[in-house]
């Protein structure tokens, strides 16, 4: 019913987003993975959806790229395994980490989430293990250092651009002058800011 839904990120609870969009504020359960890489309260965020539905209840669940909700996906098709023990496998392991542990038969790592015994973690190898190949891990795990990073960097970005309108400087002169920044994975706030500042005495 919704591939996706992009609005403006209201409220965060213990394992649940709302999302304002169109007026109406969606509530989107998601991983303690997804709460990592989430944007500010008040800013713009979309979420790739699936939307289950029980007897008693309709519930959306959302995830920041395709890949994390197509590994939701495979994994709610694992007898044995819902919604609420596919989030907790995805809480306590990235999909990069559940991919090597499926193909290294790696039973234990998975029987870790909160619910999921050995048994079931066994079951999930097996049914999921053709599902996935070495190549593909390597790949997505690459992609995903690459946005990670990017992320990372924007947010920093961020931070610093709201330092620069706390001291006085207007958004436009922050953000040109943190334009001319250089930013690597290592760049923190700090030498951002630093490398920004002295742009702005050539503003």
């Amino acid at each position: 019913m919704y591939s996706y839904i992009k609005g403006r990120l209201t409220d965060m609870e213990d394992d649940l987003v709302v999302v304002e969009a169109g007026g109406i504020g969606y509530n989107i359960y998601t991983t303690g993975q997804t709460f990592d890489y989430l944007p500010s309260i008040g800013e713009e965020i979309k979420l790739y959806t699936y939307l289950n539905v029980r007897e008693d209840a309709m519930m959306l669940y959302g995830f920041l790229t395709k890949d994390d909700l197509r590994v939701f996906k495979l994994l709610i098709g694992v007898s044995g395994i819902g919604p609420k023990g596919a989030l907790a496998i995805l809480s306590v392991m990235t999909t990069d980490d559940l991919r090597f542990a499926i193909l290294g038969e790696d039973a234990k790592a998975i029987a870790k989430a909160p619910g999921i015994g050995a048994k079931t973690a066994q079951r999930l190898i097996l049914e999921l293990k053709d599902k996935f190949s070495l190549e593909d891990a390597f790949e997505q795990k690459l992609v995903h250092t690459e946005e990670k990073e990017a992320d990372a960097a924007k947010s920093a970005k961020n931070e610093a651009v709201q330092a620069l309108v706390a001291l006085g400087y207007s958004s436009s002169e922050a953000l040109k002058a943190i334009g001319n920044v250089e930013i690597t994975p290592d760049t923190d706030v700090e030498d951002i800011l630093k490398a920004a500042l002295k742009n702005m005495a050539f503003l």
